[in-house]
């Protein structure tokens, strides 16, 4: 069946041919929602609620975007919803994070136990630095943070972009710049995989940690972020970093489960969550063999 017709159907109100539909960008949805409030749990609740408010309003979809576009509005609202509740990240909130794990042991032996028996539980420094991606633009306002992500992570372009932010061209392309910027002084003043004087050097001191075999530089070198900047053009760099970031599911990678945690950990240490240790329900990262 051609997807016209499987829209046609779902337009009508057949569940399965919104399914089929809804599944081509299902997992990138996540991965996006991820991005925007990294707490699996709540992804797939986001996911979830986005799949019944669309499915629920489908005959109000009048095909003057494409279906995904439309989905991905529906899902931005809805993370707002839970964004607007919480504060931006302050710029040094991966510090935190560190100083907060090398002072528990707890947390270190949770770190320790993801990396040596789960399936995702790799460190790779590539993925890493998608981890500082995601921490870094979290400092930034809601609306920027939803432009740039979908700009330069998911490649929307920007007429869609102005659909889902309910923008003009004008203001999208401000948010844009606005972002750009802002994150390109972030990681210049605290990437030390860059900047010598940067204050930031986690991606070499976890591949330590969990690579302990493994020559730091040598993996460093292996990064085309790393042999690039002696040339220390902001803009290629930034344009890197992008590059890396888009090539990486970070719910579905080698290092899933060990940057998720470190992520929990860095949003207990600026009080986002109260504790680090979560509820049963959610226990996947430190029990990922758990049924």
């Amino acid at each position: 069946m051609e997807k016209a017709e499987i829209l046609k159907k779902a337009l009508t109100g057949d569940i399965k041919s919104f399914q089929m539909l809804f599944a081509e960008f299902q997992n990138q949805l996540k991965s996006y929602l991820y991005r925007l409030h990294p707490d699996r749990n709540d992804v797939d609740d986001l996911a979830h609620d986005t799949f019944i408010r669309a499915f629920d309003k489908i005959s109000m979809f009048n095909q003057g975007s494409s279906l995904k576009t439309w989905v991905f509005k529906i899902a931005t609202n809805l993370a707002y919803d839970h964004l607007r509740k919480l504060n931006r990240w302050p710029a040094d909130a991966q510090d935190k994070g560190a100083y907060l794990a090398i002072g528990t042991e707890e947390i270190q032996q949770a770190f320790r136990v993801v990396n040596q028996t789960s399936n995702a539980g790799a460190y790779e420094m590539k993925e890493h630095i998608d981890f500082c991606f995601t921490c870094i633009s979290k400092t930034l306002p809601i609306e920027n943070q939803v432009a740039l992500i979908l700009k330069d992570i998911y490649d929307f372009q920007t007429k869609e972009i102005c659909l889902i932010l309910e923008k003009t061209e004008g203001v999208v392309k401000h948010l844009l710049n606005s972002s750009r910027d802002t994150m390109t002084n972030i990681f210049d003043n605290r990437c030390a995989l860059v900047n010598k004087n940067g204050v930031c050097d986690q991606c070499s001191q976890l591949n330590g940690i969990f690579n302990p075999k493994q020559d730091q530089q040598e993996q460093r070198m292996k990064l085309e972020l790393v042999k690039e900047s002696s040339k220390f053009n902001r803009a290629e760099l930034f344009a890197l970093r992008t590059k890396l970031v888009k090539a990486i599911d970070p719910l579905h990678s080698s290092g899933a489960d060990l940057q998720d945690i470190i992520m929990r950990c860095t949003k207990t240490a600026i009080g986002e969550v109260g504790n680090f240790f979560m509820p049963a329900q959610d226990k996947r990262a430190l029990d990922p063999f758990e049924d």
